[in-house]
């Protein structure tokens, strides 16, 4: 049952509704991720790396609450509990002690390439039944792809 009428058949709320429940997952968790790397990091270059995982927490922190809020307007139920993340994020878990700063970056690398992946496929499906969506989502991969920029080129 929906309590908010959806514009959207049920065949486009579906697809779209998957989208956006997907890419929430995959937001929360990479705010989750980088943050623990963010708490953990050691090396030489640990307060530029430190201070380059809080932009991307702010990041996936923004960007999921929009996610989460069109959702919503269109009728389908956010799901960003703890056991929906762990059982359905495309990132793999954050090294547990202390990160070196060499791993602390590829461990970013490696999740912001599996998001993005995912944010890519999203765009393409929801882009006849929802631009509304798509455009929310096209936003927020643009964003991911500059933190994966900035990342890779700490990684050289």
């Amino acid at each position: 049952m929906s309590v908010v009428k959806s514009p959207l058949s049920q065949a486009d709320l579906k697809t779209v509704g998957e989208a956006l429940r997907g890419a929430l997952v995959d937001l929360v968790d990479l705010a989750l991720v980088a943050k623990q790397v963010h708490w953990n990091v050691v090396g030489p270059r640990f307060r530029s790396i430190h201070l380059q995982l809080d932009e991307v927490v702010a990041t996936a922190r923004q960007h999921s609450d929009t996610v989460a809020e069109r959702a919503s307007a269109i009728g389908v139920t956010p799901d960003g509990r703890a056991a929906t993340v762990a059982s359905q994020s495309a990132i793999a878990a954050a090294p547990d002690g202390w990160i070196k700063d060499v791993d602390a970056v590829q461990t970013l690398v490696d999740g912001l390439a599996a998001v993005i992946g995912r944010m890519r496929e999203r765009i393409d499906v929801t882009a006849e039944p929802d631009p509304v969506s798509q455009d929310i989502l096209i936003g927020l991969t643009a964003d991911l792809e500059k933190h994966a920029w900035m990342f890779q080129a700490e990684s050289v």
